[in-house]
Parts: structure tokens; sequence; C-alpha cells
């Protein structure tokens, strides 16, 4: 008699997790913990503590529903339902697609007007120009960056003040403001209706979108907008530029940044809290005796005050933005004015 194979008994979400991060080894899996809720790390890392070892079958089959998903996930947030779905059957069969796009579902809030954000942005511009321009922020607080900030800099420039100030100061939104916008697109676009309070718009998705328009257009929204609200103005370009994003800078432009900055106090301070990426990139850029020097007094800080390494940082930081202002250094961003010559 044939003996019948058992199927291995299916994973909990924890024990996924735990197979996928102990395969992906401590490096990869400490940059992932970093993201999840302290009750998730906890979870999580209990059961990597208690897993012996993990069964090459066992491995393949979490890899493999790791990439369907994140392959679902992308499909939906380029093309939302409709697409993800179509895309998928025709790789995987109907069968298989929709166990994947239902599970994914299953713990994914669509965000309000997810189905304009596979839209192609000529179209939305020229559906939305004659629009009230709180309704127009309130589109572009939900959209995905890169898309916002071509809509926003085909705006007329007044306008892209009017709406970037609007999305900046915008917080929450009540579904029933939501479902009538909504409801005027969905004649066009065929929308889906969210149910519940959606957090959109707030400094962060302004600073998203002016980190991706064309240098002009950024000017001319901080300029304007300097005038009707200078202290929103001044947290917009506090946000706009972090210290981390030193990483991004070329080695000239680096260079350059350290002629600036007190290299005895502000940057041992400032790079207390600092990824270690970080602090390779500007010794790299730094004298090999400077350089020792930098460690050694970073060292011999010991513990500060979170507050005084965030003034060092804040210095730094302005003292990039007033040489990218002079033109001394550029910092990578959308549009057309990346290209040197």
């Amino acid at each position: 008699m044939t003996p019948v194979l058992k199927q291995p008994a299916p994973l909990a979400g924890h024990e996924k997790a735990a197979v996928l991060l102990i395969s992906l080894g401590p490096e990869t899996s400490s940059k992932v913990l970093k993201h999840l809720r302290d009750e998730e790390i906890e979870r999580i890392a209990l059961q990597i503590a208690t897993t012996a070892r993990v069964e090459t079958e066992t491995k393949d089959r979490v890899f493999e529903e790791f990439h369907e998903l994140c392959m679902a996930q992308e499909y939906l947030a380029s093309g939302g339902m409709d697409y993800a779905q179509e895309v998928l059957e025709k790789a995987l069969g109907p069968q298989k697609a929709h166990d994947i796009v239902s599970r994914l579902t299953s713990t994914l809030q669509l965000r309000p007007f997810e189905f304009v954000r596979g839209t192609d942005p000529a179209q939305l511009i020229n559906f939305i120009q004659g629009e009230h321009p709180q309704t127009i922020a309130l589109i572009v607080a939900f959209l995905h960056p890169d898309q916002a900030s071509v809509v926003l800099s085909a705006l007329p420039p007044e306008r892209q003040v009017d709406v970037a100030k609007r999305v900046a100061i915008m917080d929450r939104t009540s579904p029933e403001v939501i479902h009538e916008v909504e409801s005027v697109l969905e004649k066009k676009f065929a929308s889906l209706v969210t149910r519940g309070f959606a957090a959109a718009g707030g400094i962060g998705a302004v600073v998203e979108v002016l980190n991706r328009v064309d240098r002009a257009t950024e000017k001319n929204i901080l300029e304007m907008l300097s005038v009707e609200d200078p202290d929103l103005t001044d947290e917009i370009k506090r946000r706009m530029f972090l210290f981390e994003d030193i990483l991004y800078l070329d080695d000239r432009a680096v260079q350059r940044v350290l002629r600036e900055v007190d290299l005895n106090r502000d940057l041992p301070m400032a790079l207390k809290t600092a990824s270690e990426d970080l602090k390779r990139k500007i010794q790299a850029n730094m004298s090999k005796r400077a350089a020792e020097n930098l460690l050694e007094s970073i060292e011999f800080l010991g513990p500060v005050r979170l507050r005084d390494v965030e003034e060092a940082q804040t210095r730094i930081v302005n003292q990039v933005r007033r040489l990218e202002e002079e033109g001394e250094i550029i910092i990578a961003r959308g549009g057309g004015d990346e290209i040197v010559v």
C-alpha cells in the first residue's frame, strides 16, 4: 500500500516572518526589524530563538509566497486591483491569482483615490485644472509622490503655492469629504470608495512632493509660501533635506560641506546617532588623520543629549542648504535640472 504523504502544516504569520529573516541573515534582518512595532519584534524574535533549523522545503515555500505577495502589491500600487488581478492570472492562473490578491487585500486597506494612482498624470491634470484648490490638494495628498510632483508642476505658479500649502496643513480627512470628491471622479475613473478616516497630507507629504519637483517649481512655492506662512515654510525647509541625506551627496559635495562645518564640535556630535554608512561616507572624504581624529572625538563624547545631537545636525544641514542655494553643490531631486554638464 502506497503511503499517504502529509501536507506540511501551514505556518502562522510570525513563523513565516521568522523563517524569512533567518534565511536573509542578521545584517538584512536587522534592517527589516527596525520597521516593525515592538510587539511584532518580540514575537518574531522569540520564534527565531526557538527555531533550531529551517527545512529547505519550508524556506522555499515561504520565499515563494513572499515573492508572490511583493509582486501582487507592486501591481496593485501601479495599476489598481483589476490590473493586479489580470497580470497575476496570466502569470499564475486564475485560482492562485485570486488566493494571492485575497490574502493581500485581507490585511491591506486601499488608500483613497487608489484608482487614480494608475492614471496617466496628463489625463488627471486635465480633469482637475478647474477644481477648487482644496479638492486638488486632497487628490495630490493621496497620489504617489512621483505622480503628485508632475501634477503640482503643471499647475499655474500661484495655484502651486495654494495647493502645496493646503497639503502641508492637511491632517485627517473625513470619509464624507473623500466620498464626495471620489464621486465626482467616479464617472470617469470607476472609483473605489474607502471607509473610515484616512491620514493624508501633512508636512511630510508636501516635502516628498517638493523633493521630486524641478528646482524652479520648488523655489516658487517656498518663496511665495514664506510670505503667507513663514513658520510653515521654515518647517518644510528643515525637513526637505535631512542630515542622513548627506549619504546621497557626491564626494565633491561632501568635501565642500566639510570645509564649512565645525569638525571638532558639530561633526562628532552630529554623527553620534548617524548610521555606519554615513560615518564611512564622511570618513572617505577626509584625510586619514582627520578621519581617525573624528572617530576618537565621537568616542570621547560619551553619553550626550539627543537635543544636542539634533541641533548639531541642524547646523550642518543649514550649511548644506546654503551651499546649494549659492550653487556650490547640487542636491539630487526630480526634474530636468539634475543634469550637470
